[in-house]
């Protein structure tokens, strides 16, 4: 699977993350390694940075300044479902690797 160029917005989060739908996803894909900027709602700007299993899965780190300018970050795995019109929605289970160190979940989708 190849998310390169594909852009996504949140569909549902945990109340602890930060993430909304007015949070957008940009990806680049270069062999297995991923990358993405995201901004809007809560998220000022951020980058996240991670591979490409072999299942198709993400495996990433990511960081962002939000509108209170904390500087947040921490680990998530995606796992893809191909919609029937061939998007591409994203299960997601992060940790914030901060002073807090919760977990959640949310699912982002492809917008076209």
């Amino acid at each position: 699977m190849n998310y390169n160029g594909r852009k996504f917005i949140s569909i549902e989060n945990t109340s602890n993350g930060e993430v909304s739908s007015k949070t957008l996803f940009e990806y680049t894909q270069d062999g297995n390694i991923i990358s993405a900027s995201y901004s809007g709602g809560e998220i000022l700007k951020g980058t996240l940075i991670g591979i490409v299993r072999e299942d198709s899965s993400l495996e990433f780190r990511y960081n962002h300044v939000n509108v209170k300018n904390e500087i947040r970050g921490g680990k998530c795995i995606s796992t893809p479902e191909i919609l029937p019109d061939g998007r591409i929605k994203l299960y997601e289970n992060w940790k914030w690797l901060d002073t807090e160190e919760t977990e959640g979940s949310s699912i982002i989708e492809e917008v076209i």
